[in-house]
C-alpha cells in the first residue's frame, strides 16, 4: 500500500514474494521443476474394459433411434421434393398459359399486319383507279 497504482509481479511459475520488478526464476534451466511451482493433479487413469461384450439392450435402443431419425429423414425429404415438384408443376402450367395467350395474341397480330397489307394494296389501286377514271371525265367533259 505503500505505492497505489504500481503493478505488483512475481516471478514466472512460482510463489515468490510480489514486487515491482520480480526477477526470473533460477531454476529454469535445471531441467527439474522449479521450486515453488503448484502441483498438478495426478493423471487420472481410465479403466478399461476387460473385453466385456456391450450392453446389447443400449445398442438395440440406440440402433432402434437412428433407424427412427433414419426415417423421419426420408419422410422428410420426400416432402421436401414433393413440395419442390408441385411448385415445377405449377411454374409449368403458368408458363404453358402464358406461351398460349402470347402465342395467341402473335396470332391476332398477324392477322391484323394482313388486313392493314391488304388495305393498303386496295388503297394503291384504288388510287390508280380513281386517277385513269378522272382523266376519262376530263376528256369526255372536253
Amino acid at each position: 500500500m505503500a505505492k497505489p497504482g504500481v503493478v505488483l509481479k512475481r516471478p514466472v511459475g512460482s510463489r515468490g514474494p510480489f514486487g515491482e520488478h520480480p526477477g526470473l526464476p533460477t531454476d529454469l534451466g535445471r531441467g527439474g521443476k522449479p521450486s515453488g511451482t503448484a502441483r498438478k493433479a495426478p493423471a487420472r487413469k481410465f479403466a478399461k474394459s476387460a473385453g466385456r461384450p456391450a450392453d446389447s439392450a443400449a445398442e438395440r435402443k440406440a440402433a432402434a433411434a437412428y433407424e427412427r431419425d433414419e426415417k423421419r429423414r426420408e419422410r422428410d425429404h420426400a416432402k421436401a421434393e414433393a413440395a419442390a415438384q408441385r411448385e415445377r408443376e405449377r411454374r409449368r402450367e403458368a408458363i404453358d398459359k402464358a406461351q398460349a395467350v402470347f402465342d395467341a395474341a402473335e396470332g391476332e397480330h398477324a392477322e391484323r399486319e394482313a388486313i392493314d397489307k391488304k388495305l393498303e394494296a386496295e388503297n394503291a389501286r384504288w388510287g390508280k383507279e380513281r386517277a385513269r377514271l378522272q382523266a376519262a371525265l376530263m376528256r369526255a367533259r372536253e
